[in-house]
């Protein structure tokens, strides 16, 4: 189980206070690192954290490296695998099947995987600094400007596509908002919680890897595997073994003083990465 894995897991790092989720609160990423370090997160030498404002950080490297090399790894223990959350919420409340099961029924029975890792940020924020995730979750962003942020003026600018768009992923907030009603593992006061909820969401849907076409259908948050940025041309990938492992690879050789860089969607799709992103491709 879930809980035999993260007792041999290092506790020292919490202790911060209380998680802010404030647009404005900076990102805490020298605990993130720390904690990383400790509970069996691999770097290669030379690859960093950059940030050139405080907000927006991203991988990079400081070294030449060539192509095919493993960058990072990830201990599954460490990786919230929305199969291994699903087994333990489940096994928390019978209410997290009955909330899936209402997904289900309004139409949106394939963002359940989402939906367990979305539950299980918001049960992690309730422990407040007692939570093991704590120096993960602080590392988030917790500014977006992506659908699920938009004002209803934001809604009324925008082109056809992209308001289609984004009204999908709004749909999606909206629906894990309406079945969270019925989970009792969650505040009554936080399920009515929106700036919550949204950075929940945020974080799900702009951070986790979703396996590739064949390898089932497990969503991941990977800690420091999702410090990749997204580029048209991508110089990483990041695949999970047999045992839930995280693994980053470089599939070109990367020069020194280089971004290690992902793909989040097809370039020629710009309206999506705006409407789940917030930006558009260079």
């Amino acid at each position: 189980s879930s809980s035999s894995t993260t007792t041999s897991l290092n506790m020292e790092s919490c202790g911060f206070g209380k998680l802010d989720i404030d647009e404005n609160a900076p990102r805490s990423l020298p605990p993130f690192e720390s904690w990383c370090a400790e509970n069996g997160v691999q770097k290669m030498d030379g690859v960093e954290l950059y940030s050139e404002d405080g907000m927006d950080y991203q991988a990079v490297t400081t070294v030449d490296i060539p192509a095919g090399s493993t960058v990072m790894y990830i201990p599954a223990e460490l990786c919230l695998h929305s199969s291994t959350v699903e087994q333990e919420l489940c096994a928390m409340s019978p209410t997290v099947q009955q909330a899936a099961d209402q997904l289900t029924k309004i139409g949106s029975g394939n963002s359940i995987p989402d939906f367990y890792i979305f539950l299980k940020l918001l049960i992690e924020y309730e422990k407040e600094d007692q939570s093991f995730y704590f120096p993960y979750l602080d590392s988030f962003p917790r500014l977006y400007f992506n659908a699920a942020s938009m004002t209803d003026f934001c809604y009324e600018c925008l082109p056809p596509l992209v308001f289609s768009l984004s009204r999908m992923e709004r749909v999606k907030l909206e629906n894990f908002q309406q079945v969270l009603q019925k989970v009792d593992l969650v505040s009554a006061f936080n399920k009515q919680n929106m700036p919550l909820l949204r950075w929940a969401f945020n974080a799900v849907y702009t951070r986790a890897y979703a396996d590739k076409e064949g390898q089932g259908s497990d969503v991941t948050l990977t800690p420091m595997a999702d410090m990749f940025n997204h580029g048209t041309d991508t110089e990483v990938e990041v695949y999970f073994d047999e045992g839930g492992n995280g693994m980053a690879y470089t599939t070109v050789d990367v020069p020194a003083n280089s971004p290690l860089r992902i793909s989040y969607g097809c370039p020629t799709n710009p309206s999506f990465l705006f409407a789940r992103y917030g930006f558009m491709d260079d």
